[in-house]
């Protein structure tokens, strides 16, 4: 693309502005990642993931359509300043996961999702590219397609985003705390056609207006069955996670708004910065092995001799197909590691202890790499593919360990959105110096004759980021369970009444006092049957 530009025809030239094009959404997204978040925590996660989505859309025809360099700059620039959906994405699985054991799975999906697309995403772009010139049987010569060879794949690529804006519209459930319970249209309208189109002829609905009226019915008179100190408005057992939210009621978010951080500094609590900081780090170092490894496996092999321990140069010289079988390769593992191994390996360890194992493997890792071209040529791909392996294993156990434990230490669900946006800004950031800066440090290392110059500049960042997280803690988050008296203490309320249990206790004294005082000898009654249960509730209460 930047060729038919006609900017320059050097390729280290290109190879520059191709980075600008790629920095250009990095940093665009890095500004506006934490307004995303913040935003999303105020009006919701539905509406900012949907215009996140279009966004997107509108940049990518902006891209399609771009004749010179800079709309195409400002086409990238676009999308990454309206698209901030990584971070309320992981918020609102975070919001939608109501229990501790079901986190691995879940948050082994988008990782899984985002490989898929790494995958589908260059094979869609460069079979559509320059349709005229691939398929000219089909788009002719001095149509819109020959005049702008890459909009085909940018147009492609919007008819699917606009197809997630109908179905997030239709189908997406709101997860924020305080406004899941709101009227949406867009549901609604989506209820109605699955009422009329999804649902075979004759079944009948689960829940209709009467067993929805019989159901309240029944809860309410339960209720005034029960003395004041035993009504409440929440679900049993008293835990988080399993609080029952009703659009009628305002109780079961009652703790949560109490606890509530006041003000972002309250809510940037110490974990919560070293889990940014580490996820921060990952990006880095991560993002320079992606872009290093290619150049490192194209790079011509070198007869120079190697002047031990550290000074030599030379590659493999792969062709580049043979670089990108190995990178398809790699995605493939990638996604069944992600589904299969993760969530096993976080069930047998936890999180922190295999975020912390992967991140002090991590810097090995880059101090052997470079020294796979002094390997004997039979042993070379080997090492090859067991790096890549290693790597991509250690990626893919990382990313959601550090993204569950990010989410457990959040001090309140109801800040998780601006937490998640400035986490996805600093990865953002990352992800742009990354790669710019251990290419420069590549250039000055092939100069002096260090080929492992830039590989060894990314181990120690990973030095830092292994330190940083002997200081992590796994935080006991919302789905933990708690201690009754510190949540009776948020609520500024018992659960049960001690005065309530009290009154009802003298009132079955009492009345078996009259009936004794007036001679008559009737069958208990039931509150004299239930006079040991009370007081035992009311002992345990105290206790």
């Amino acid at each position: 693309m930047i060729l038919s530009f006609k900017i320059t025809s050097d390729d280290s030239q290109i190879a520059i502005y191709a980075g600008m094009v790629t920095s250009a959404f990095a940093f665009a997204e890095f500004s506006t990642g934490v307004v995303w978040g913040r935003l999303s925590d105020r009006v919701g996660r539905k509406p900012v993931l949907i215009g996140g989505l279009a966004g997107t859309a509108l940049s990518m025809m902006i891209f399609g359509f771009a004749p010179s360099l800079p709309v195409a700059l400002f086409g990238r620039a676009l999308g990454g300043l309206l698209n901030g959906n990584i971070g309320v994405l992981q918020t609102t699985v975070a919001e939608m996961i109501t229990v501790k054991e079901h986190q691995p799975r879940a948050y082994a999906i988008m990782p899984f999702v985002w490989c898929l697309g790494s995958i589908l995403g260059p094979a869609l772009g460069g079979a559509l590219a320059q349709p005229c010139d691939s398929y000219p049987g089909i788009f002719a010569r001095n149509t819109i397609f020959d005049r702008f060879p890459f909009l085909l794949p940018n147009l492609v690529c919007a008819v699917v985003l606009v197809c997630g804006v109908l179905i997030g519209i239709l189908f997406l459930e709101e997860t924020h705390e305080e406004m899941k319970h709101r009227r949406d249209p867009g549901r609604e309208a989506g209820k109605w056609i699955m009422k009329h189109f999804g649902r075979t002829q004759g079944e009948p609905p689960a829940f209709g207006k009467a067993g929805d009226a019989n159901l309240e019915e029944s809860q309410l008179l339960l209720e005034d069955e029960l003395p004041p100190g035993y009504r409440t408005t929440e679900g049993s057992p008293r835990l988080p996670s399993s609080r029952a939210h009703s659009p009628n009621s305002k109780g079961s978010t009652k703790l949560e708004r109490e606890c509530k951080p006041r003000g972002m500094q309250k809510a940037f609590t110490k974990q919560v910065v070293l889990n940014i900081v580490g996820y921060g780090i990952l990006a880095y170092h991560t993002m320079s092995f992606d872009q290093l490894m290619p150049v490192f496996l194209s790079t011509p092999i070198t007869h120079e001799p190697p002047h031990l321990p550290f000074k030599f140069t030379g590659g493999f010289a792969l062709p580049t197909k043979t670089i990108g079988f190995m990178l398809s390769l790699q995605g493939v593992y990638s996604m069944t590691a992600q589904i299969f191994l993760f969530p096993l390996i976080v069930r047998r360890f936890g999180s922190l202890k295999t975020f912390r194992f992967v991140v002090m493997s991590w810097p090995l890792l880059y101090f052997l790499v470079p020294y796979l071209v002094l390997l004997p040529p039979r042993l070379q791909m080997i090492g090859i593919g067991f790096c890549l392996l290693w790597k991509i294993t250690a990626q893919v156990l990382a990313y959601p360990s550090n993204a569950i434990l990010l989410t457990n230490s959040a001090p309140s669900m109801l800040v998780l959105g601006v937490i998640n946006g400035i986490a996805a800004s600093t990865a953002s950031l990352s992800r742009a110096f990354g790669p710019t800066v251990s290419g420069m440090i590549h250039s000055w290392g092939l100069k002096m004759g260090y080929t492992g110059l830039a590989w060894w500049a990314s181990g120690l960042i990973c030095i830092v980021g292994a330190v940083e997280s002997l200081w992590m803690e796994e935080v006991a988050g919302r789905m933990d369970q708690v201690d009754l008296n510190d949540e009776e203490a948020a609520l500024n309320e018992p659960y049960m009444d001690p005065l309530a249990i009290d009154a009802a206790i003298t009132a079955a004294t009492r009345s078996s006092e009259n009936l004794v005082e007036y001679g008559s000898h009737p069958k208990r009654s039931s509150s004299t049957l239930a006079l040991g249960e009370v007081a035992s509730s009311r002992d345990t209460a105290n206790s």
